[in-house]
């Protein structure tokens, strides 16, 4: 961490505490529990008797800045449990704190009138404090501790740059995300819709949203086909037998769904597919000769999330992965490595995301109880995964040691956005653990039995976090090929109504996904609506248009670029479908 970096968490962490002594100053009655810095700013949880708003929030962001200009001291001391329970006898949060610290002594904080438990550190006077580089933005419910079975404290949120600058691009960055924001999209967009009878996390796609779910899935799985791989299918629920075989029931436990019976047998809802796939390779025996087997299935797994955490399409508990297993020997490990990595870049390049994050996840070699699997495969295996990261010219990965699953090493790869926010969507991982579980072999050119290398792959990750992603990146202005309604034909008036027809006759012909608009309103109003809707080309037309045979233009972001012939238009639009501009 550098020193820049540690001052504005220091000054964070003191904004925090400066909050909770004005909200003692204006609700006495305030219980009080904890104030930490967090990415961008702070936040500080109360027990409140009264709720606070956001229209709350002005006046106690005004006060917090009177406060700052009056150079308060931050004061440190270290005392006894006992001094430190009798200084918090009516704070039952920070009571609560104090029981479960061991050492003998407590540090604390001293504000002006607040008091807080706290090693710190602190700036040690609000003078060091820039009072218009900070701000109060949202309250939100937050259970004590994270744990849904203690009381909800009322959280206060606020954000802190090092100057008002930084402070107010922040701003004008988070303003434009929430116009990107994918669940108002979706919902303007009519892409995808939830219900609370069907469920939470459960998305329903709209015909827009399925079509567009359609092109997305097709466009990968096609491309797996054209590169090596071979489809399977395999069910949405399976015996509990099979689960436990396989250790998700016990390493995955927090994340399944319980189980149901079915004629005496218990069966569960599918975590994963990877389980499936190894019984289908078990089938028969196999030889060196047959591998590499590269599989891939569009396969919808559920898992079970809190209801907090759940997040429009990013976080749900039914979800498609286009899932892969490569299953291969160790001499072919590193280019079967190679050309999924490569494959990753082809994909997501095409969908429009150009700049990535990547993460490289070891075991700790100090802590290797954590992690299955024998040494030598664990060498072998992250030596190739650095390797083939260094060939296709990404050194500057991020070594996470200790970060790898407990069945192999992995990488992630985090693409960002238009924003430049950053999202993981693809991993490529090994795994040590269903090979030897399931006494996956394939016998080699010694006539021996050996274990394969298994690695798991999915590029777009799940389907539903990758298209709320899309819609972000591209604001839900998606280029030509992706969009489900391609143009919409506006005839001026009652007479234009046929050749209108005649126009999007052709179009249809052509496989362009179009519509009609003859609607009985202006054009200038359907043109409005076509540009709310993102239609990527909207084509008008009037007596002229009629007379010459030709169609006038809009495309979305340049306005009218003029009038042309019906087949001149469609090798423009088909040129930029092929392109996948």
């Amino acid at each position: 961490m550098n020193n820049k970096t540690e001052k504005i968490e220091i000054i964070r962490h003191s904004l925090s505490h400066i909050m909770a002594l004005v909200i003692k100053e204006l609700y006495p009655k305030t219980k009080f529990g904890i104030g930490p810095a967090i990415k961008d700013g702070f936040y500080y949880d109360f027990d409140l008797e009264q709720s606070i708003t956001l229209d709350d929030l002005p006046k106690i962001e005004k006060r917090m800045k009177e406060i700052i200009k009056k150079d308060i001291k931050f004061e440190k001391e270290l005392i006894s449990k006992k001094e430190a329970q009798e200084i918090f006898k009516g704070q039952p949060y920070k009571l609560e704190i104090i029981k479960k610290i061991e050492e003998d002594k407590i540090t604390i904080f001293k504000s002006g009138d607040f008091i807080d438990v706290c090693k710190g550190p602190h700036v040690e006077s609000t003078k060091e404090i820039p009072y218009n580089s900070f701000k109060l933005n949202k309250t939100a419910g937050a259970y004590w501790l994270g744990d849904e079975k203690n009381p909800m404290l009322t959280r206060i949120y606020g954000i802190a740059f090092d100057t008002k600058k930084e402070l107010e691009e922040y701003i004008k960055t988070k303003e434009e995300a929430e116009k990107r924001d994918h669940r108002i999209l979706g919902k303007k967009l009519e892409l995808f819709m939830f219900d609370d009878e069907v469920g939470a996390g459960l998305p329903l796609w709209m015909p827009k949203g399925a079509l567009l779910r359609h092109f997305v899935m097709d466009f990968a799985f096609n491309t797996y086909l054209k590169r090596g791989y071979e489809p399977v299918s395999t069910p949405h629920i399976a015996s509990l037998k099979l689960w436990e075989h396989s250790g998700h029931l016990d390493f995955y436990k927090d994340n399944l769904y319980d189980s149901f019976g079915i004629e005496g047998e218990k069966y569960m809802l599918k975590p994963m597919n990877c389980p499936l796939h190894v019984q289908i390779y078990k089938n028969k025996r196999r030889s060196y000769r047959e591998l590499p087997i590269r599989w891939t299935e569009m396969g919808t797994v559920y898992r079970y999330e809190k209801s907090g955490v759940l997040h429009g399409l990013t976080r749900v508990r039914g979800f498609t992965q286009d899932d892969a297993h490569i299953i291969c020997t160790p001499e072919q490990l590193h280019q079967e490595l190679l050309d999924a990595l490569n494959l990753t870049f082809y994909i997501l390049n095409t969908f429009g995301f150009k700049d990535f994050q990547i993460n490289l996840s070891v075991r700790d070699p100090k802590n290797k109880d954590k992690f299955i699997g024998e040494d030598k495969n664990w060498e072998k295996a992250e030596k190739e995964l650095k390797s083939v990261l260094a060939e296709i010219g990404y050194d500057d990965f991020v070594y996470d040691v200790g970060g790898a699953v407990f069945y192999g090493p992995k990488i992630d790869v985090k693409v960002n956005d238009s924003l430049g926010r950053p999202w993981q969507l693809s991993t490529i991982q090994f795994d040590f653990n269903l090979p030897s579980r399931f006494d996956m072999t394939y016998q080699g050119k010694d006539g021996e039995k050996h274990t394969p290398f298994m690695i798991h792959r999915a590029l777009l990750g799940s389907l539903e976090r990758f298209i709320g992603v899309l819609i972000e990146h591209y604001a839900g202005a998606f280029p030509v090929w992706l969009s489900p309604t391609q143009i919409w034909v506006m005839p001026i008036g009652e007479s234009h109504r046929e050749y209108a027809k005649e126009i999007g006759e052709k179009f249809f012909q052509n496989d362009l996904r179009m519509k009609i608009k003859d609607e009985n309103e202006t054009v200038s109003k359907k043109i409005r609506e076509g540009e709310i809707q993102k239609i990527p080309y909207l084509v008008v037309v009037g007596d002229k248009e009629k007379e010459n045979k030709t169609i006038r233009i809009r495309k979305r972001g340049e306005g009218d670029i003029g009038e042309m012939k019906v087949e001149e238009f469609l090798k423009l639009i088909k040129k930029e479908i092929d392109e996948k501009k």
